[in-house]
């Protein structure tokens, strides 16, 4: 499994896990990622977490790219897992894509 796509899917199955969640009235809740932990999202849409060690950061990091900010994640009705770069919430801190 190649660096870069690792992140990918740690980034994808924190997203997918904090979207499967209800949501709140517009309010916004912190991902509770931690740094000992990777988060996997596999070709079947399933998402996994496993405890990572330190004897081989350097390959993972080799090849691995920082989400940007002002990124949102989020399921499409197909099921698919999308990202969007850019701002999501309006002036007001309402968030651009809510309900009503």
């Amino acid at each position: 499994m190649t660096t870069a796509r690792t992140i990918r899917m740690l980034c994808a199955a924190a997203a997918l896990t904090a979207l499967t969640m209800p949501a709140l009235a517009q309010t916004p809740t912190p991902w509770v990622l931690a740094p000992d932990m990777g988060y996997g999202y596999d070709a079947n849409g399933k998402t996994f977490a496993y405890k990572m060690g330190t004897n081989n950061a350097k390959f993972l990091l080799k090849g691995a790219k920082k989400v940007p900010k002002n990124t949102l994640f989020f399921i499409g009705e197909n099921g698919q897992l999308y990202m969007r770069s850019g701002p999501y919430l309006e002036d007001d801190g309402k968030f651009k894509f809510g309900p009503g």
